[in-house]
Order: C-alpha cells, then sequence, then structure tokens
C-alpha cells in the first residue's frame, strides 16, 4: 500500500474514513480542476454557455470517459449520477398493465422506490429474485435470474457492484440471454467505474448508469447515462429544451450542432457542469497515480482484513473472491445498524456504513488508496470490543503489497 496519499485528499484527518463507497472522495488536483472551470464560467458566463463552446467540452468530456468505458462516446452523455440516469430511463420505457421488471434482491433501496413509483404509474409489476449468498460461481447468479423470466417480463435490472453485500456480479451472460428474449436490459453501473474492468459496448446492455464521483473520484454531481444506439428511441428527456426536436432521429444533426440524440440530453439549461467537465482531470490524476495498482493493493488489504473479521465470527464472506473488490461487505453479529454506525463514528472516529440486508448485518468496508493498514486494523480492533470474537489478529499486509 502506498503511504504517501492522504495529503492528496480533504478528508478530515480526525475521522478514519472508511466509506468511499457511499460519495466517493475528490482528490485536490481534481477540486482544484473545478473550481477552475467554476471561476472560468463565473468571469463571462454568456460565453461559457454557449453551446456552441460547451458542446465542444462536453464531447473533450465524453472522448475521455469512453476510453476508461469500453463505449462509443456518442452513446454517453452526462448526469448528476447514477439515480437519476435510471430514473429517466425507468420514466422513459413502454410499459403498462401486466407487464413486469424484473430484479434481484440485492438492489439499491432507492431504485427499489423507483422502480415501485413507476409501478403504480404504469400498472407494471416489480418482481424480485432470491440470489442466494455466498455467490460461488457466475452460473448460480445467471440459473437464478433467468429462472425467474416469464412471458411478462419487458425489462431486467441488475446492479452490476451490488450495494448492501457489495458483489461484482458476473452479469454478462444474463444480459445476454435476456437481449435474446426481447427483453430490455438495465443496469445500475453506481459503483462500477473505476473499480471492476469496463466495455459497455461488449457488455452490450441498453442501459447503462454509472457514477463518476465514486471510484474514478471526481467531484459530485459527475455521472453518465450509456444508451446502447438500438435503445435511444425509448427514451425521452427529462427536460425539454433548445436541444429537443421532435422530427429528429438519433444520428440526425440536432438543432446545437451536435448529434440530435445528445443535444437533447446534455444541455439542460444553467446546470453547473464543472463536475462533469472536471472528469478528465480525475482520469489523468488516476493516471499520474497508477491507480490500477494501488486498486489491487487496496483489494488485497480489504480481503484481508475482511477475512480476519469474517472469519473471527465464524462467518464466510458474501461471495467468492473473483465477486469481490476493494469494497467488501463483512458479516457481523446481530446489531441495530444505525445505532452502531453512530456509535462507531462519535466514540471511535470511524466512518463505515453497517447494513442490515435480509436477516444479516454488515459493515462495508471500502479501502482507497489514502487507507493505511493501520485504519482498518482499527476497525478490526473495534469491532472485536464491541463484539468479542472467536479470535482476533492483528492485520498485516499481504506479501509484496
Amino acid at each position: 500500500m502506498a503511504r504517501g496519499l492522504k495529503h492528496l485528499f480533504t478528508l478530515d484527518p480526525s475521522v478514519t474514513f472508511l466509506n468511499h463507497g457511499s460519495y466517493g472522495a475528490c482528490p485536490r488536483p481534481v477540486i482544484a480542476a473545478q473550481r477552475a472551470w467554476q471561476d472560468a464560467l463565473e468571469r463571462q458566463p454568456v460565453a461559457f454557455m454557449d453551446p456552441r463552446h460547451l458542446r465542444e467540452r462536453f464531447e473533450d468530456v465524453r472522448n475521455a470517459l469512453a476510453g476508461e468505458l469500453g463505449a462509443r462516446a456518442q452513446d454517453l452523455f452526462w448526469s448528476t449520477n447514477a439515480t437519476e440516469a435510471l430514473n429517466l430511463v425507468a420514466r422513459s420505457l413502454p410499459l403498462g398493465p401486466g407487464d413486469e421488471i424484473l430484479t434481484s434482491d440485492h438492489e439499491y433501496a432507492a431504485l427499489d422506490k423507483t422502480w415501485d413509483f413507476v409501478c403504480r404509474r404504469t400498472g407494471a409489476a416489480l418482481r424480485r429474485v432470491t440470489v442466494s449468498l455466498p455467490l460461488c460461481s457466475e452460473a448460480e447468479l445467471t440459473t437464478a435470474i433467468l429462472d425467474g423470466v416469464s412471458d411478462r417480463t419487458r425489462v431486467l435490472f441488475l446492479s452490476h457492484v451490488t450495494s448492501p453485500t457489495a458483489l461484482a456480479l458476473p452479469i454478462a451472460r444474463v444480459v445476454a440471454e435476456a437481449r435474446a428474449r426481447g427483453i430490455i436490459t438495465v443496469i445500475d453501473g453506481a459503483h462500477g467505474p473505476g473499480l471492476i474492468p469496463l466495455a459497455l459496448d461488449a457488455l452490450g446492455a441498453d442501459f447503462y448508469a454509472g457514477n463518476c464521483h465514486k471510484w474514478l473520484m471526481a467531484p459530485k454531481g459527475a455521472g453518465f447515462l450509456h444508451v446502447r444506439d438500438e435503445a435511444k428511441r425509448w427514451l425521452a428527456p427529462g427536460v425539454i429544451s433548445h436541444g429537443w426536436a421532435p422530427d429528429l432521429a438519433p444520428g440526425d444533426p440536432g438543432p446545437l450542432g451536435d448529434d440530435a440524440f445528445l443535444d437533447a440530453f446534455q444541455f439542460r439549461g444553467t446546470r453547473d457542469a464543472s463536475a462533469w467537465l472536471s472528469v478528465t482531470a480525475a482520469l489523468a490524476f488516476r493516471q499520474d497515480q497508477n491507480w490500477p495498482k494501488i486498486g489491487d493493493d487496496c483489494r488485497s488489504l480489504a480481503l484481508a482484513t475482511a477475512r480476519m473479521i469474517a472469519g473471527s465470527y465464524g462467518q464466510v464472506l458474501p461471495g467468492a473472491d473473483e465477486f469481490l473488490t476493494q469494497m467488501v461487505a463483512i458479516p457481523i453479529p446481530p446489531c441495530d445498524p444505525l445505532r452502531l454506525h453512530d456509535a462507531l463514528l462519535a466514540e471511535d472516529g470511524i466512518e463505515v456504513p453497517v447494513i442490515r440486508w435480509r436477516d444479516k448485518c454488515f459493515v462495508r468496508l471500502s479501502v482507497q488508496g489514502y487507507n493505511t493498514p493501520e485504519e482498518v486494523d482499527r476497525l478490526a480492533r473495534v469491532l472485536a470490543r464491541r463484539f468479542p470474537p472467536r479470535r482476533h489478529a492483528r492485520i498485516r499486509l499481504p506479501s509484496g503489497s
């Protein structure tokens, strides 16, 4: 693990911050880049917001991000976050009474509410299938999902990395099978970018929403929606503004000088685009710091910590190693999650999510480049004090780190 990275972030030094997964943490150089964009906007707001100039800036970001995502730049656009993007998708799809949205029991609670809202408006139904823990193979996931498909299934909605259980789901096969059956595929990739390798064109999901503010470390307010070319016809803008033209199809020249699809979605009034424009700075920061290597070291430390804590309580992790990342849900004894979270922060100075999923409780540990072995060892020692385990050993770095 690199030990000299904490100074690159503005995190409160009095808090052991082990919750990168919720909102990320933005490095100082990227914050500076965002402020430079905001200053440029305020120096000459009219010229800055002119679509003729802003379009080129948006294109620069899309081109850089597309390389990271394994996607075509013309198939993605800026969204504030993945939840906003997925709301746009869910409220656009042609659903009605008798239709079903198929999903799993590992989804993010806010998106469960989104689909409940859509079902109440359209008469469609949300159907959840159980994906049991621990997840040990791709076949287990694929079988569980496809066994839930019926002739009423119109949409398949899955997380790429689950929020409560922190599993990197092997979704490629099930996405391909769903598309072969004519089912619209919608993927919540909130945690995907920067955490797991992505090749969105190869994945072939109709819609993939992601965040850049989490593991790519861009400023808050930088997310995206990637739309497969054939799926663009289903999507309706959430805001109708100057870029919308009712008689133009995706691929046609738009009224603001870009593809008609992009014109309709990427220009939304006076919304501050500085977070999106700073994505290129975040990507450059990751490259300059050799972040893939840092991420590998973080994953090694996270898994070593998680195995030790879970094993001390006679528990196993939620999935096989191939489905685990540098964010791991660690099973702990039964507790009141909110009370434990607040106590860990107020009494021990540790910021980490505590989650109840089904009848299990988890501490979801994120290890990022600014964390140290001593910090994760501190979490283990505090949990051992609060829930005396069968055994406890001080965490050591994996060999070669």
